[in-house]
């Protein structure tokens, strides 16, 4: 959310009407957080000053550890100086600590992707835009499901049922710190997720919804305690509840 928010804000500042505009104090203390979107703190330091020249060689855009050779344009601007080094910085800034870490492992090399092509300016703020908007389709369509066995049939399903909120077992990347909360596409992939935790012996669908219009799932390592919750279903695995009464 935080990196698509940024690229759309980059988009913006290259395409303004006041021409493309460079964030010369790039720093992540200059960006907030509203209403789940990314805005500029401070414009101080921004500039629609684009770096003249008069070959190719005054075009060097450096940073501590690369440097990028870019066009002397004929009116003796260096072409797309601003838009990069918003992106590079971006990159170094945002796109390396966050890109990796928390996508379903079937999106994570469209995302490696995005991550090697702005780390190399390959991708101009038009294609990163692209690319982060067909991350975003797939995800939240749930088209990155890979085929695969149905095991929602080795559950059984309680409506209206929630087991008692308290510390479970941990896992990455939770929403909760208390235990094992994750935003699935649907209750088939929240019970691929239970399959491959060991400690998984069932989990809950709740109203809540991610910032994608994904649902939360409560993943457990038991079913006990159950409690009357009209706004969620309980999935308990059929082996744990064998020889059980429910």
């Amino acid at each position: 959310q935080i990196c698509l928010s940024l690229v759309k804000l980059l988009f913006y500042l290259a395409h303004s009407p006041l021409g493309s505009i460079v964030l010369l104090d790039f720093q992540p203390r200059q960006f907030v957080m509203v209403d789940g979107n990314l805005k500029v703190t401070d414009m101080d330091d921004a500039s629609t000053e684009e770096l003249s020249c008069k070959e190719d060689n005054d075009c060097t855009l450096d940073f501590p550890t690369k440097s990028f050779p870019l066009k002397c344009s004929v009116v003796g601007r260096c072409e797309g100086i601003n838009e990069k080094k918003n992106l590079f910085n971006a990159y170094r800034y945002f796109f390396t600590y966050l890109l990796p870490h928390s996508a379903p492992p079937a999106l994570r090399p469209l995302l490696s992707d995005i991550l090697n092509a702005t780390g190399d300016l390959r991708y101009g703020i038009n294609e990163t835009l692209r690319a982060f908007e067909k991350v975003l389709h797939l995800y939240k369509s749930g088209l990155y499901l890979q085929k695969r066995p149905l095991l929602l049939k080795d559950y059984i399903s309680l409506k209206g049922f929630r087991t008692v909120e308290g510390e479970d077992y941990k896992c990455w990347p939770s929403y909760s710190h208390l235990g094992c909360l994750l935003s699935i596409h649907s209750a088939e992939e929240a019970a691929a997720i239970c399959n491959a935790q060991s400690r998984c012996q069932s989990f809950i669908v709740t109203q809540q919804r991610t910032w994608t219009g994904r649902p939360l799932a409560s993943f457990q390592s038991s079913w006990t305690d159950l409690i009357p919750d009209t706004n969620a279903v309980v999935y308990i695995k059929r082996s744990a509840s064998s020889g059980e009464r429910l």
